[in-house]
């Protein structure tokens, strides 16, 4: 099954800190169910065309958050209960975006009818560029 997600090795956010992102925005919306394993460390990164360590980072990020946890012979597991935690996590990570996403605006001098316009615009954006379309 392909990544529900994408990497953009032009944008500000690092590479493990989008794929984390994505796996997390996967276990919450249940694309990963609890007892369901991730895909490997090594299928990760070639499929994004990223190095291993930087797939590795991401997951080991999930972990600490305790959405996932390692299980001998199998590899990483989708704990139990994880969903409503990974959309938490989700929540958070979309506001620190937003939180620099604001400051640069702020510092552009930018209105906020024009920032809350342009956050509409990148939805709408992200709804295309997402595979299967979805936000």
């Amino acid at each position: 099954m392909p990544l529900p997600f994408l990497v953009h090795s032009s944008a500000a956010q690092p590479i493990f800190r989008q794929i984390a992102d994505g796996l997390r925005a996967s276990i919450a919306r249940g694309t990963y169910a609890a007892g369901d394993l991730l895909p490997s460390v090594r299928s990760i990164a070639e499929e994004l065309g990223v190095n291993p360590n930087t797939v590795h980072k991401a997951i080991a990020e999930l972990e600490r958050e305790k959405l996932v946890e390692p299980e001998r012979g199998r590899g990483m597991v989708v704990r139990g209960g994880t969903r409503a935690m990974a959309r938490a996590s989700g929540d958070e990570a979309v506001l620190a975006h937003l939180i620099e996403a604001a400051r640069l605006a702020s510092a552009a001098g930018m209105s906020a009818d024009k920032f809350d316009q342009l956050v509409r615009r990148a939805q709408r954006a992200s709804a295309t560029t997402q595979p299967g379309g979805a936000p």
